[in-house]
This record gives structure tokens, C-alpha cells and sequence, in this order.
């Protein structure tokens, strides 16, 4: 029989009278995150959901590494199917798990009956699999509490099922169960964390970069265009809106004072993102902010920001210090492009002496020279939207 992929769901057992809502839309996310990796027959069972190849040129390694991406999935093994017979599941344990019962010193059987029918309990098969397999392999001792290697028997309603030590899943909710959010996308370390973070909540997103030509390059939205790739086989399917952002710096530039421009900015910011998440259905703002790393990130700062924004604003990473984002950079994938040297628009006209502690009026007041509602037309006009799929 071909290899399966099972997969355990984490808190979305937890979800009560509507978990089937939750169930649906994980296996609609799993199926169309396998569409690239062959014809599978996904289905749910007694809290497990089953990955089954239809043919045999479904890519059961991509599949594999898919589906440990995939929000709502708590832990992700690869086993083998086989008869409802103690003898069968035995040749099984044998076959399936060969090369790493010969490369182990110590190992244990653990059962999980779920077929109640089955005639031994889960103690019993443990105990005469274990039996034999350690008479078919003498090198191994037993360990119950600390072995090497665990084999895993299951015995379900359609078949038995042998395998080794399950992986960690991406965990979370099915993206699409937690509504909908416009994440605000850098060249940074923080927002493709940010992003990562809140999708794992079940939010389904839509990306905004601030592009600021000539100032910033192409090779610089090329850099965000990357991460947006890089965050799809967690995130899904996105769109990433690229606003033009150049005249609106000139223009605070122009008119405000050098220690105020990074404050009223980020205003800008915030409500051209409010603007992308009107047009899109989103119901709030995702940034990357970090209280206190840099001085736009103080909490008279973030007030100030705020003020400007009609949607609520989710912050994952806010009180996180630089290793704990950097360290969860590093395992979705995106640090190394992250740290490519290509500016973006936060760097540009950066004040030597940035305003740390302002006042809302102050800025509101300065805010007022500026033609916004021109600004934020003409800036929406030129939107870019690039679909990252």
C-alpha cells in the first residue's frame, strides 16, 4: 500500500459546536496548497486528516513539506497503511521502519486504538510488536521513558497505520477563520514576522509596500516582492499592493519639521493602509512594530500613529525583543532576504534627531500645511497590485 500523511489538528478541537466550520476550511487550505504535488484524497477522521496519493506521481515529499506549513495542523507524520492484523502490522513495523530500526540503540512501541472493535488493546499490541521486533533486531534495547526511536502503531476504522516520531506543524487556525487584514510589508526583519504571526491566527492578508522611486530602487521591491514569495507557502495566496509614496515624502519634506517626518509618515501610512483595506474587505492593519526598538516605536509614538487609523492595528511582535523576531526569521525563511542592503522608504529622509515623545496637536498642527486628502488620492491612483501566489 502507498504511504499516507496524516496530520493532527491542534486547538481547532477545541472549537465546539462550529469545529466543523474550522475542519472544512483546513482541508480546502491543505488541498490547495497540494495542488502542485500530485491528485490526493484528503478527508477528516477522529480528530486526524488524512493525505492519501491518488496516483502514483503525487510528489509525497513536497506534499510532505507542504503540509508542515499549513495553519491548524499541530504535528505532520508520513506512515504506512496495513491490515487490522497483529501479524500484518508487525511485517509492517518491519519494512516501513527498517533503516531506522538498524541505525537505533533504543526503541518503544506506543498504540493508539481507535478501532475499539480491534480484539487486543493498545498495551497488548505494543507488547507483541515489541516483543518481536526486538527478537528481529537484538541490538536494540528496550526504553519506555527515553528511547532513541518510537514506533508508532494506530489502529483506525479503515486500516492500521505504522510510523516513526511525528513533526511539528505550523500549528495556529486555518487562515481564513480569523477575518481578513492589510499587513504593512518592509524590507525589514519584523514585518514578514509580523505577517507570519497574524496568519497563523486564521487571518487571511493582503500586503502594502511604500514604494519611494527614485529614492529607493528596484532592486528594493524586487527584495519585498521576494519576501511576499517567500511567506506564501505559509500565508497562501496574497496580493501585494505597492503604493507610490515619493511625493508625499517630498511634500512632508517640504513642509514639516525635519524631527516630526518619520511621525507623520507613518500617518500617511497608516491611512493609505486603512484606504487598501477599505477597497479589499480587510477589517484591520498588521505592522511589525517593536515597542521601543527605534524611536517611531515609542508609545507616545505609536499613539500618534495611531490617531490616523480608522481599523484597529494588530502588532504580533510588539513586545518581542531583535533575537526572538530574528530567530523565527530564520525558520520561515525570510532573514536571509531580509538582510539583503537595499533601502526602503522608511530610510529615506530619516531625521537626525527624531521626535521621541510628541505631542498629538504638535502634529496635527504641522500635519495641516500638507494637502492630505490630494496626497493620499493621487498616491491611490497609482497603485500597483502584484498577485503572489
Amino acid at each position: 500500500m502507498n504511504d499516507v500523511i496524516l496530520l493532527k489538528l491542534g486547538e481547532v478541537v477545541l472549537k465546539g459546536l462550529n469545529r466543523h466550520t474550522f475542519e472544512d476550511k483546513l482541508m480546502s487550505n491543505i488541498r490547495r496548497r497540494l495542488q502542485h504535488c500530485g491528485k490526493f484524497h484528503v478527508y477528516s477522521k477522529q480528530s486526524t486528516i488524512y493525505v492519501e496519493p491518488q496516483e502514483d506521481a503525487c510528489d509525497m515529499d513536497a506534499a510532505y513539506d507542504a503540509c508542515k506549513k499549513v495553519f491548524g495542523v499541530i504535528s505532520v507524520t508520513r506512515a504506512r497503511p496495513c491490515e487490522k492484523d497483529k501479524d500484518a502490522i508487525l511485517a509492517c513495523a518491519r519494512s516501513y521502519l527498517d533503516g531506522q530500526l538498524r541505525g537505533a540503540k533504543s526503541f518503544k512501541v506506543e498504540t493508539k486504538r481507535s478501532d475499539k472493535q480491534f480484539p487486543m488493546n493498545s498495551m497488548e499490541i505494543s507488547q507483541y510488536v515489541g516483543g518481536l521486533l526486538h527478537d528481529a533486531y537484538p541490538h536494540l534495547t528496550v526504553d519506555v521513558h527515553h528511547p532513541e526511536l518510537c514506533v508508532h502503531v494506530e489502529v483506525r476504522e479503515k486500516a492500521a497505520y505504522v510510523h516513526g516520531p511525528a513533526e511539528p506543524g505550523a500549528g495556529g487556525l486555518p487562515i481564513g477563520m480569523g477575518g481578513k487584514a492589510v499587513s504593512l510589508l518592509s524590507g525589514g526583519i519584523d514585518s514578514p514576522v509580523s505577517s507570519f504571526m497574524i496568519a497563523k491566527r486564521g487571518v487571511q492578508l493582503e500586503l502594502v509596500h511604500f514604494f519611494s522611486p527614485p529614492y529607493t530602487s528596484q532592486q528594493a521591491k524586487e527584495k519585498v516582492i521576494e519576501l511576499a514569495r517567500q511567506l506564501t507557502p505559509w500565508c497562501g495566496r496574497m496580493v501585494l499592493h505597492v503604493v507610490p509614496f515619493t511625493e508625499i515624502q517630498e511634500e512632508i519634506r517640504r513642509a514639516c519639521p525635519e524631527d516630526h517626518f518619520t511621525l507623520i509618515m507613518r500617518r500617511f501610512m497608516m491611512r493609505l493602509a486603512v484606504a487598501v483595506a477599505r477597497r479589499t474587505g480587510c477589517k484591520a492593519l498588521v505592522t511589525g512594530e517593536c515597542l521601543g526598538q527605534v524611536a517611531s516605536q515609542t508609545m507616545d509614538a505609536l499613539t500618534v500613529s495611531d490617531d490616523a487609523c480608522e481599523l484597529p492595528v494588530l502588532r504580533p511582535v510588539i513586545g518581542m525583543d531583535k533575537e526572538e523576531i530574528v530567530r523565527i526569521s530564520r525558520r520561515i525563511g525570510t532573514f536571509e532576504t531580509s538582510i539583503l542592503p537595499y533601502e526602503d522608504c522608511c530610510t529615506v529622509f530619516t531625521p537626525r534627531h527624531p521626535r521621541t515623545h510628541p505631542d498629538l496637536e504638535e502634529v496635527r498642527r504641522y500635519e495641516a500645511a500638507l494637502d492630505v486628502e490630494g496626497l493620499i488620492g493621487r498616491a491611490l491612483q497609482g497603485v500597483e497590485r502584484i498577485t503572489i501566489a
